[in-house]
């Protein structure tokens, strides 16, 4: 069909009209086969949208991390740089900007939780450790442990420490992105669990809690995690799979609901990011 629509096998005239425009009718044709293809992506990507079902916003970069409901401010906060403040929601003046690596370190501050005393633990998604900063913004100590290291092989640690969440109960839930594990630590003494988990987390991302027995847990795919033993064993019972083309990278709960912020904006100048509300099915 292709060779039709140049006018190949149309006589001498028409082989005569292209040779004279200098092969204008074969560059129309690859055109034509250029705006073909962007009228497909356009439409894969218009049919992958439709699965978001949540918030759409526009912002200046390409990659918005991560997106957190306050409850009391009652909005939405999204984060579009790699940094560790703290403002204040009614000025939004900011408290405090504190910067945890040091000279020649390699290090990827990734995902923080709080305390009920307000300290913040900040996940090194790069070094397998987490960082643990004040309510003022000093930094007070770093957990490291030779059990963040699970699995041998770079495509296991391609990105190591991420999601984490503070348990009500008083320890806390991280995720190892590349190699699937979901730990249990004591912020208090350093220890480490390995929560025995069936089903797979692998690529799971930013981490929320639904409740104190049920976690969800997003990515690529984004699961819901629950457990009846205060997380020492737990299952995956429920899956997610919003716009795949944005990738899932962090969790939030607003009103019972959860939301997936997606990690990647689409567009030219302004960017229009997502943030799905996530209907689990059952596994």
């Amino acid at each position: 069909m292709c060779g039709d629509c140049c006018g190949r096998g149309a006589g001498g005239a028409a082989e005569a009209g292209a040779a004279g425009a200098g092969g204008g009718r074969k560059r129309g044709c690859a055109g034509t086969a250029l705006a073909l293809v962007a009228l497909a992506a356009a439409a894969a990507v218009a049919v992958l949208e439709g699965t978001a079902g949540g918030v759409s916003y526009v912002g200046d970069g390409w990659l918005h991390e991560c997106a957190k409901w306050d409850a009391d401010g009652r909005r939405l906060l999204v984060s579009a740089y790699s940094a560790v403040a703290a403002y204040d929601l009614a000025s939004w003046r900011r408290l405090f900007l504190t910067r945890l690596d040091g000279p020649g370190d390699s290090t990827l501050a990734d995902d923080v939780a709080v305390d009920e005393e307000g300290n913040a633990y900040v996940t090194d998604a790069k070094g397998n450790k987490i960082w643990k900063v004040s309510p003022d913004g000093e930094p007070l100590s770093v957990i490291k442990n030779a059990t963040f290291f699970q699995r041998p092989g770079w495509i296991n640690n391609f990105v190591g420490l991420n999601g984490i969440v503070y348990h009500p109960n008083g320890y806390l839930l991280v995720i190892h992105t590349s190699g699937g594990d979901l730990f249990k630590v004591c912020p208090k003494t350093g220890s480490v669990h390995v929560v025995k988990v069936k089903g797979s987390l692998k690529t799971g991302d930013g981490l929320a809690l639904l409740s104190p027995t049920r976690l969800v847990a997003a990515g690529l795919v984004s699961r819901l995690v629950e457990s009846d033993d205060d997380w020492e064993t737990a299952v995956v019972t429920g899956r997610y799979v919003g716009p795949a083309h944005r990738i899932g990278s962090s969790a939030t709960v607003k009103d019972g609901d959860v939301y997936i912020n997606h990690i990647i904006g689409f567009g030219l100048g302004k960017k229009t990011h997502v943030i799905s509300k996530a209907a689990f099915a059952p596994l």
